[in-house]
């Protein structure tokens, strides 16, 4: 139930009239659930990268929307730049950015290429991880020719679009829509003054490494095997590539990074590699610098990582992760780094997403107190559920870090921090439920004047219903969850915390029962009878296991504080 992302960063062949451009980003900006990150114009290269964020259906209509807009603003019969194109849209690349795999990410890409080849009558090539041949990977491949040679390549069966007309309009061009992974720019800050030395570290790390030269290693001849191919030595990091050059503002050389897969070589390996490396050549890695946005899943991945190297639990707070994530790279050695303006996810957030669970504990308390129906029992069910897997996961945290039980550390760092993802699904789930029950005030409050507007009504207060149902037996699941980690806390973790671990069990139940109830009284104006009998079955089953699982829970604590 986590929000999905993804980035889109379309190309557009106008870099020089900003009114042009801002008439396609005005479109991108009116659909609601995207936000607008970056407009980057290039005068020379007469060509604009735009960057916007968004649900996944919000992306593709934005996308289609943008597209639409210049096939009518921008004519290629007129263009002219130094950066390869093929069309006024020229590539249209989708980024998962969280809680969305690439294999969805291109299935949104699909369905934007199929759109606007069919509506807009434009030729598409799908690229990267969206080609449907291996010959179409490569973007290269695909813009081959550029707008110059369009007309020839569409009339070639071997390239006949995959969405569209093989036809060449000679006014929109062709796109290439893909779907590939978040590329980093990264920094990594050296103690010298050296351009030479941050290019030989440059050298060693990225993917396409250095050439073998004949005699003096860095003015001879490049060697060339028996087919008269350049002979290089490959660099040490997958998927990146990396220059040194000097930055006179801060007075010292950087090995400047392009990560282009973070799957393959994440920020934290490269800066581990390039504190190697700088090391073997006299040099230290006195920070980094972060260029641009991150996904918080980097940064996250950053923080557990050398978390894990001190042998500490990765299960605590995000901001915690992060905190160390920041300290661990150096990001702050240059300038105050600021999470906040860096993440994309945190650009994205909305208050009113956490409306409840932002107020302090005497706030959500008297919020519930006051006259306003919500929050009611389910968001209270999905607090209670939180702070009994919380109770959970800090008995696991005080286990990882109990004297003398250094070699048992993992095995609760992985309990704490599953207890942590379940204890953020769950504060979702309080203001979730809550948005749940206005969606059923705001269905009923729809007009009802004609036979139409009547159907149209029924069907919403259906709809949210049904998902007024959905969001509180979501809690009771994830709360039922919890239960696994609180018996594994009962039996093997602190002794000293073991009463704790038995009020976390207590809540658990709590939350399952509360849930339960709300299920029960919003399924009652329900007409989807199959749907409702098999959410009620399965929802009867887990509060008698909730029963089950508690009374078994406290019997053993009472046995343990007895002894």
């Amino acid at each position: 139930m986590m929000k999905q992302l993804i980035e889109c960063v379309p190309n557009f062949s106008e870099g020089q009239d900003m009114n042009v451009i801002k008439t396609i980003t005005d479109e991108i900006v009116k659909v609601d659930g995207v936000k607008l990150l970056d407009v980057d114009p290039g005068k020379a290269t007469n060509r604009t990268v735009v960057t916007f964020v968004g649900t996944p259906e919000a992306v593709v209509e934005a996308a289609f929307l943008a597209i639409k807009k210049a096939a009518e603003v921008i004519d290629m019969t007129r263009h002219h730049g130094e950066h390869p194109r093929f069309g006024g849209t020229d590539v249209c690349p989708m980024v998962p950015v969280s809680n969305i795999t690439m294999e969805e990410t291109v299935r949104y890409a699909h369905q934007l290429a199929e759109r606007v080849g069919k509506e807009l009558e434009i030729p598409v090539y799908c690229y990267e991880n969206a080609a449907f041949t291996p010959a179409r990977r490569n973007l290269a491949n695909c813009r081959a020719g550029e707008y110059e040679g369009l007309p020839k390549k569409l009339r070639d069966p071997k390239w006949k679009p995959d969405f569209g007309p093989a036809q060449f309009n000679p006014r929109t061009g062709a796109t290439a829509i893909g779907a590939r992974d978040f590329l980093v720019a990264y920094n990594i800050n050296l103690n010298t003054t050296s351009t030479r030395r941050a290019n030989a570290v440059a050298f060693d790390l990225r993917e396409k490494g250095r050439p073998v030269r004949e005699g003096n290693p860095i003015t001879g001849k490049i060697k060339k095997d028996e087919n008269g191919k350049e002979v290089w030595i490959p660099g040490a990091l997958k998927a990146t590539k990396a220059i040194g050059w000097f930055i006179r503002e801060y007075g010292i050389a950087q090995v400047s990074i392009n990560l282009t897969n973070i799957s393959i070589t994440p920020v934290h390996e490269a800066f581990e590699m390039a504190c190697i490396k700088a090391q073997e050549r006299g040099m230290r890695v006195s920070g980094s610098e972060l260029v641009g946005l991150i996904p918080k899943k980097a940064m996250i991945d950053a923080g557990k990582y050398f978390l894990r190297k001190q042998q500490r639990s990765v299960g605590i707070s995000e901001e915690e992760i992060i905190k160390i994530a920041v300290k661990s790279l150096g990001l702050d050695d240059l300038k105050p780094f600021n999470p906040k303006e860096k993440i994309i996810e945190y650009l994205l957030e909305d208050p009113l997403d956490k409306q409840l669970v932002s107020l302090t504990a005497e706030g959500f308390a008297s919020e519930t107190a006051s006259e306003s129906p919500a929050p009611g029992g389910g968001s209270v069910s999905a607090y209670v559920a939180a702070l009994g897997v919380s109770l959970g996961t800090m008995v696991a945290n005080l286990s990882s870090h109990k004297p003398g039980w250094d070699e048992k550390w993992d095995e609760f760092s992985r309990w704490a921090e599953k207890g942590q993802k379940l204890k953020d699904d769950l504060l979702y789930l309080v203001d979730e439920d809550t948005r749940a029950f206005n969606k059923i005030m705001d269905a009923f409050g729809l007009p009802k004047s004609t036979d139409e507007e009547k159907a149209q009504r029924t069907t919403a207060i259906q709809e949210a219903t049904k998902y007024a149902i959905e969001v509180p037996f979501s809690t009771m699941q994830k709360a039922f969850q919890g239960f696994e980690i609180i018996r594994a806390m009962v039996d093997s973790g602190n002794p000293n915390s073991v009463t704790d671990a038995g009020v976390g069990a207590l809540c658990l139940r709590s939350a399952v029962v509360g849930a339960y109830l709300n299920v029960k009284v919003n399924g009652a104006g329900l007409k989807d009878k199959i749907f409702l009998e098999t959410v009620l079955n399965q929802a009867g089953e887990l509060v008698t296991n909730a029963h089950a699982a508690e009374a078994e829970i406290i019997k053993l604590v009472n046995e343990k504080i007895s002894h």
